[in-house]
């Protein structure tokens, strides 16, 4: 039980925090790890953001192919709709 971190142990970063503490001291540390945070924040969001969208592109891709597939109507069934649709402008205009 070592290694903590990246492979680093207690003695490594206790070292960096040392360092740290020494170039940019105790009050800009906190305003430097908010930084930090707020950074990854973001780049969480906008790498959520960006698999949202990859997901409804996909699926507008599948449902836009689905769409294509759909069985036409039969040729018997398509003549009797325009025989009746004929029919009924037919009988819209002698009245």
């Amino acid at each position: 039980m070592n290694m903590l971190m990246f492979g680093l142990g207690w003695g490594e970063i206790v070292l960096i925090i040392a360092v740290l503490l020494l170039f940019f001291g105790a009050k800009k540390l906190p305003e430097l790890a908010k930084g930090l945070g707020q950074g990854i924040k973001e780049f969480k969001k906008a790498s959520t953001d960006m698999q949202q969208e990859f997901q409804r592109s996909v699926e507008d891709t599948h449902t836009h192919q689905v769409q294509q597939v759909a069985p036409t109507p039969a040729p018997a069934a398509a003549a009797e709709q325009s025989k009746s649709g004929a029919g009924s402008q037919s009988d819209a205009k002698s009245a």
